[in-house]
């Protein structure tokens, strides 16, 4: 039945539509789910619509039994078909599952209650908001957003105030999904003092695009980019390239080349598309229309002359640069490079002093000069060993 379901035989996958929504055949859709990784994104968009269409009066509480095995693929089907059908007593078994049933059972009922707005609902979702499970804690926050429960938005905002990264994070990404704009100004400003700067910048495009935020603020546009730039194939995904319309935003950035911050993130970027398309270790797991667009990135990026962008760098080269440290990769000039021993951010000294070292320049007198600005004893230690 299975495969009947996922073929492409409009008689079979019908009838197999039909008997597993018709007899409860909750082993088939188990299955669908075991094979998620394994089946392409349009099958899964297939086999949700053909579901959906053997759906009636008669049998759409099978769905119930679906509960159990949570996958974003069937979650839009499952969801609207439950908020179709629901009733007084539908409802308050939703909150139970919501309460006491399993991560997927929680995760399905998040989401149910982002169409039928219970208020009996809001304290259970703030509760699962901040899980390690992120399809739950996303679904929550949608639900609370659709509420428009506004203590929830506020006590995120709060959280981008702790000294914990991961509850920075936790509270970027319930902002993202809550899908209130008018919190990016403070994600943003947590992403240029975090560590975690690479995946805060990977979840902001879900919020607002980069042309919306290049816009409003050109510089804190491009910075967004240049942290997705380093976290391409390490931290964030490289399909997600077509959620960032990253083709596109570096185009756009491409004719601004003559600003020395856009010169930067041009080359942060060449040389990160140089790197991952250099053998198959990051695109070996890829699909083709990935694969072409990495490529396509890359040939684009290759079209600029670098020797121009080269001789913006030096722009950069300051302490409040917030681009000095990418800057810092591409420059050449030794005078320009030493001049920032003399600069008050630690973090800029240390990759100077690095740089230095790589070059053959970091002779006694810089590292005195560096260690003079230095008060971090661990950063002391690193450049007294360089």
């Amino acid at each position: 039945m299975f495969k009947k379901l996922i073929g492409k035989n409009p008689r079979e996958y019908e009838y197999a539509a039909s008997y597993v929504m018709d007899n409860n055949d909750e082993k088939v859709f188990a299955e669908l789910v075991e094979k998620d990784s394994f089946l392409f994104d349009f099958v899964k968009q297939n086999v949700a619509q053909r579901l959906e269409k053997a759906t009636n009066n008669h049998n759409w509480q099978t769905v119930i039994s679906f509960l159990k095995y949570y996958s974003p693929a069937y979650e839009e089907f499952i969801v609207s078909t439950l908020a179709k059908y629901a009733d007084e007593d539908l409802t308050d078994k939703m909150l139970d599952f919501l309460e006491n049933g399993t991560e997927d059972e929680k995760t399905y009922a998040a989401k149910f209650f982002s169409y039928i707005q219970d208020p009996l609902s809001i304290e259970l979702l703030k509760k699962f908001s901040y899980t390690t499970n992120d399809y739950l804690n996303t679904n929550c926050a949608v639900a609370l957003s659709a509420m428009e429960e506004k203590s929830s938005y506020n006590e995120a905002l709060e959280k981008l105030n702790s000294s914990d990264d991961f509850e920075q994070l936790a509270a970027v990404k319930f902002l993202v999904a809550y899908g209130n704009k008018e919190a990016l100004p403070h994600i943003i400003n947590v992403m240029k003092n975090s560590s975690m700067a690479e995946n805060i910048a990977g979840e902001i495009p879900y919020l607002d695009s980069i042309f919306n935020i290049m816009e409003e603020s050109f510089e804190n546009g491009l910075l967004v980019v240049n942290y997705i730039i380093n976290g391409l194939g390490e931290i964030l995904g490289l399909s997600q390239v077509f959620d960032f319309e990253l083709f596109e935003v570096l185009e756009y950035i491409e004719k601004k080349y003559e600003d020395s911050r856009a010169a930067v993130v041009l080359l942060n970027a060449r040389e990160k598309f140089e790197t991952l398309t250099e053998n198959d270790e990051y695109l070996f797991d890829e699909d083709k229309n990935t694969k072409n667009e990495i490529q396509d990135i890359k040939k684009l990026l290759l079209n600029i002359d670098k020797k121009e962008l080269l001789l913006k760098v030096n722009y950069e080269l300051n302490g409040h640069s917030p681009f000095v440290l990418t800057a810092l990769d591409f420059a050449t000039d030794l005078m320009a490079i030493r001049e920032l021993l003399k600069c008050n951010n630690q973090t800029v000294i240390l990759k100077t002093a690095e740089v230095l070292k790589s070059l053959g320049n970091l002779d006694d007198t810089a590292k005195t000069v560096a260690l003079l600005k230095i008060t971090d004893e661990n950063i002391k230690s690193i450049i007294r060993a360089l």
